[in-house]
């Protein structure tokens, strides 16, 4: 248990451990079965240990100035495509979700449960 091995528990479920959390999603292990679970915005990831080692390698060795590059002509906020082994599925992330989803891998949010700015909403208000 590569991941949990540092740090203190936090179980948050029957048989699952808290390892990581920020305000886009959070990496648990269950102890049951020897998974780890990444829920990061509205995807939802499983990986045995290797896997979840691989994963973290590619995410931290992307190249974030080229993938921007690649999608600097289309008009959407998300321009980092991360291919998946399925052809006809990527998954696409802005600088800021994939500094989230690195920091989650690599556990440098200290804190657990941190409060919500209004600043972290990505969303356009009107205000009437």
């Amino acid at each position: 248990m590569l991941f949990i091995i540092s740090l203190n528990k936090y179980k948050i479920h029957h048989g699952h451990v808290l390892i990581a959390k920020n305000k886009n999603g959070q990496l648990t292990f269950s102890e049951d079965y020897k998974i780890y679970h990444l829920t990061f915005n509205n995807v939802h990831l499983e990986f045995f240990e290797k896997e979840l080692i691989r994963f973290k390698e590619f995410i931290l060795e992307l190249e974030i100035g080229y993938a921007e590059g690649c999608y600097n002509r289309v008009i959407m906020n998300r321009k980092v495509p991360i291919k998946t082994m399925q052809h006809n599925l990527t998954l696409i992330f802005n600088k800021q979700e994939l500094d989230g989803l690195k920091r989650l891998l690599t556990q440098t949010d200290k804190t657990l449960l941190e409060n919500l700015k209004v600043s972290d909403i990505d969303y356009l208000l009107y205000l009437n």
